[in-house]
């Protein structure tokens, strides 16, 4: 078992901060500073170099740092295997994973849930962001383990697929849009409420408008709204087309408070995928949590 410094050691030089490492180990700041000055007397050296308000690791505190991360893995290890030999060892272990908008709202939910019942000493903590900062929090060691929509073409990040989802244009119950099935270049005209960029729905849009020869820049969008639920929730009150994930207007359109708008010619399928550091595809917990995911939607395709 890793010492308590070494886990706060760890958060801080995760995050790179002693404010975010003590809100991520919900402990005061003083507290955090407090074990890391043990390590630092400890082992006789600096860990970390004061810049301003900024941090960064020293040598001695980047070669703890990297070796910490092995611990963990071999402790990951051996908790399996000591569990696979005595059904009474069962310690707690803390995940901590990041999703995209749409994934933490709409996808996950049922299959932690699932987990977290055939997995009762385990925990999990969600990051919910979108699929550019989950990607940057991943390679930042923030999380272990990301659930984004799309591949960024990152060489040192492993892709695993999980689903697929379409990404559907809707409007409010009322709106004439309903009505209508729309060309492609009718979005010159229409008012648009569409999400941030760095979003994975607006990423699937990008590329459609591209394949019908149109750009984002020439339609005439209306409000960014950085959130599906946000989203939602405008376009219900407003007379704006908006795209969003099938998966998150399930229910309004079953109800009729949004109605789909067909538009011709201009698919809009996203890919939600698995994402790992290069190397660590093999760490527990993860790497049961991602088999679980993934048998947990085959089963029900």
């Amino acid at each position: 078992m890793l010492s308590q410094a070494h886990e706060v050691f760890l958060e801080v030089a995760k995050q790179l901060s002693f404010t975010k490492a003590g809100q991520a180990l919900f402990v005061s700041q003083s507290a955090v500073s407090k074990q890391v000055k043990a390590l630092e007397e400890h082992y006789r050296t600096g860990l970390f170099e004061r810049l301003g308000s900024s941090i960064l690791l020293t040598p001695a505190g980047q070669r703890l740092y990297q070796k910490l991360l092995q611990a963990k893995q071999l402790q990951y290890e051996l908790h399996q295997e000591m569990s696979a030999l005595s059904p009474d060892f069962a310690p707690a272990l803390h995940l901590v994973i990041g999703a995209s908008t749409t994934i933490s709202l709409y996808v996950l939910p049922p299959v932690v849930s699932a987990y977290l019942q055939r997995h009762p000493n385990r925990q999990l903590s969600l990051k919910n962001r979108n699929s550019d900062n989950i990607l940057r929090a991943l390679l930042a060691h923030e999380i272990e383990l990301g659930i984004v929509e799309g591949i960024h073409k990152v060489s040192h990040v492993t892709y695993t697929p999980l689903l697929a989802d379409d990404v559907v244009a809707v409007c409010a119950a009322g709106n004439p849009l309903g009505a209508r099935t729309l060309e492609a270049r009718d979005l010159l005209s229409i008012p648009l409420a569409l999400r941030e960029d760095g979003s994975g729905t607006l990423a699937v849009l990008e590329e459609a408008l591209r394949h019908r020869g149109l750009k984002l820049a020439a339609l005439p969008v209306r409000v960014r709204l950085g959130g599906t639920e946000a989203l939602k929730n405008f376009v219900r009150v407003d007379s704006s087309l908006a795209f969003l994930p099938r998966q998150a207007v399930v229910k309004e359109l079953a109800s009729g408070e949004l109605v789909e708008v067909k538009i011709k010619d201009m698919p809009m399928r996203r890919h939600f995928n698995f994402i790992q550091r290069k190397g660590t595809e093999n760490n527990e917990p993860y790497r049961d949590f991602l088999l679980f995911t993934k048998h947990y939607y085959a089963d029900r395709a």
